[in-house]
């Protein structure tokens, strides 16, 4: 059975507009801190999709195309596309959230002090004299990371992606979020990332989850380059200076444009 390739749009007629700006003096502080952190995403997937298929050319293109799992381009694009639109519908419920006058709530990670917890013989003394056992926080749970199957690849509607945003953990649509623009700590500024990964855990999402990923995708990577070489691919992980010749800016940064000369590679 031959499956069907993504069909892919290109940008920006894939995506609708951004909403107008929630024009407020008082933007509650919490949600303007996370509508930062997403526009920066934003801009950095759009300008992805507008410039990926001419950096494809460029030697070093595969420290890019790991982070993705692969190299073909139709499903960078497929990840792209789904992850600019993830990024609008977490845009739009956040604005509507400031609209109504309501912020986030950052909640501090829990941590069980092993001092406080009641040893066995305890807690079974406790319920013989009928008091209640104490309760503490139930470990977090850990979304699994998808397995979409590159050539067939789901890209839900505006709509749908919205209320799927409404009805979970902040945090967890920005891993997502990151996970379709492979956005990891080699690609962005250090003090942007720590701000990333402060707001991911504050706000229900698993670091592990983008941790596990990032490895399966290297792994799947490595597996394909086994089957199809890419010229001056390596296993080594590229250096900071790799991204930055590269990309031309590291996520924190403003975007630019590819450099001519690099994105055609020598002669």
């Amino acid at each position: 059975m031959i499956r069907q390739q993504p069909h892919i749009v290109k940008h920006p007629a894939a995506t609708p507009p951004d909403p107008q700006p929630y024009r407020s003096p008082t933007m509650p502080e919490g949600i303007a801190q996370l509508l930062r952190i997403v526009r920066v995403l934003l801009d950095f997937g759009r300008h992805l999709a507008d410039t990926v298929r001419d950096r494809s050319a460029a030697p070093g293109f595969t420290a890019i195309a790991a982070c993705f799992g692969t190299a073909r381009l139709s499903v960078i694009h497929a990840h792209l596309q789904r992850g600019i639109l993830r990024a609008l519908a977490l845009q739009r419920v956040l604005l509507a959230r400031a609209a109504a006058g309501r912020d986030l709530e950052f909640a501090a990670p829990r941590i069980c002090n092993p001092d406080t917890v009641p040893a066995p013989a305890d807690a079974a003394r406790d319920r013989a004299a009928g008091q209640p056992a104490p309760r503490f926080p139930a470990p977090p749970l850990v979304r699994r990371s998808g397995r979409d199957d590159p050539a067939d690849l789901h890209t839900p509607s505006l709509e749908q992606l919205e209320r799927e945003v409404r009805r979970r953990p902040l945090g967890r649509t920005v891993v997502d979020i990151c996970l379709d623009l492979a956005v990891v700590p080699g690609l962005c500024t250090g003090a942007f990332w720590n701000e990333l990964f402060d707001l991911i855990r504050c706000h229900g999402g698993s670091i592990a989850t983008l941790v596990l990923e990032r490895r399966r995708r290297e792994q799947a990577f490595g597996q394909e380059q086994d089957r199809h070489p890419t010229p001056g691919w390596n296993r080594s992980s590229p250096r900071r200076e790799t991204i930055r010749d590269l990309l031309g800016f590291f996520i924190g940064e403003q975007p630019v444009a590819p450099c001519a000369a690099s994105a055609t590679g020598p002669p």
